[in-house]
């Protein structure tokens, strides 16, 4: 195992809840930028590979969705969700990387919110 993989598998163990919600939100960018970047220069499996990975990190983010707590807020971000989703299969079937980045565009500025959002409630902590 590489020296970078350890680094982020223990990133990953001992992170909070919400620091591994925004790896997420990170690790799923990463995959859409490569799925587009792929797609770009007709490397159809690896951007198939990549965009399944964006996708599944998509929908486990729309599953830990809690309406009970906040409904109005779980619909706005399920819609933006099902989108995003919804553009990286069609991305990929199309073998076009224009819905991939619409997809990217949509998600990136929920990806910044929550790690702004995220780093604001670390430095307010004790």
């Amino acid at each position: 195992m590489s020296a970078l993989r350890r680094y982020a598998q223990s990133q990953a163990e001992t992170a909070s809840p919400e620091r591994l919600t925004v790896l997420l939100f990170e690790a799923a960018l990463r995959h859409m930028r490569a799925g587009a970047a792929a797609l770009d220069q007709g490397r159809f499996g690896e951007a198939n590979a990549a965009l399944a990975r964006a996708g599944d990190i998509v929908v486990e983010l729309h599953a830990t969705l809690d309406a009970a707590r906040a409904p109005e807020l779980c619909q706005q971000l399920g819609e933006v969700y099902r989108f995003v989703c919804l553009r990286l299969l069609d991305g990929n079937l199309r073998r076009d990387a224009g819905p991939v980045r619409e997809a990217e565009r949509a998600f990136a500025p929920l990806a910044e919110a929550f790690a702004g959002a995220v780093h604001s409630m670390a430095g307010a902590a004790p």
